[in-house]
């Protein structure tokens, strides 16, 4: 079995001056796998304790440039009536018109539009986010986990990452006040990604 510990992305200049041979090998396309990875967040609920959910029906795909990072690319189309927050009423709540509006809007997606490797095994990707219609940029910072390839023969590498966003800058406006002060929703909610990926053959 071959595995890139996460010491030889460090190798890597972010000039593209000395590139480790390693993570120069990772160049390719690759396919996610959605069965090992997860898309999930987290919104603060009646501004005392944190609801996680996640979407369970998503596809994507990755160009890696091991030897000039700002040349990687990544692609995600997420299904938005897969959310689930383990309680069935919520999350026929969140596929409804007060939030994602799932008959209409069926998928959010991200397209990357820039690439950078920030030193170590950090990177940052930056994208346009689409929900409910609405296009915005998006920054995911990404730590890379490494490579190896699987007892089935898939090369396999895997990230994982994390971001925030402001729903109202989506049009995720919905809200209902309490009693106490402050709102039921959090604004701000916050993203994370364990990402597995399988070299295309």
């Amino acid at each position: 079995m071959s595995i890139f510990s996460r010491n030889d992305a460090k190798t890597v200049a972010t000039t593209g001056a000395d590139v480790s041979p390693e993570l120069a090998a990772l160049t390719g396309d690759y396919t996610i796998d959605p069965a090992h990875s997860t898309l999930g967040f987290v919104a603060r609920h009646a501004m005392v304790t944190n609801v996680k959910g996640g979407f369970q029906d998503f596809t994507g795909t990755l160009h890696l440039d091991g030897t000039d990072p700002s040349r990687s690319t990544a692609s995600l189309d997420v299904v938005m009536d897969s959310i689930e927050t383990g309680n069935a009423d919520r999350d026929g709540h969140l596929k409804s018109a007060d939030f994602f509006k799932a008959d209409e809007f069926p998928a959010m997606t991200f397209r990357s539009t820039k690439a950078e490797a920030l030193g170590g095994d950090d990177y940052r990707i930056t994208g346009d986010l689409t929900i409910l219609g609405t296009t915005r940029p998006l920054a995911i910072d990404l730590e890379f986990n490494g490579a190896a390839k699987d007892p089935f023969g898939n090369e396999r590498v895997g990230f994982e990452g994390k971001a925030e966003i402001l729903r109202s800058d989506w049009g995720l406006t919905w809200n209902a006040a309490l009693e106490t002060g402050g709102v039921l929703v959090s604004d701000k909610i916050k993203l994370n990604f364990d990402i597995s990926a399988i070299r295309n053959a």
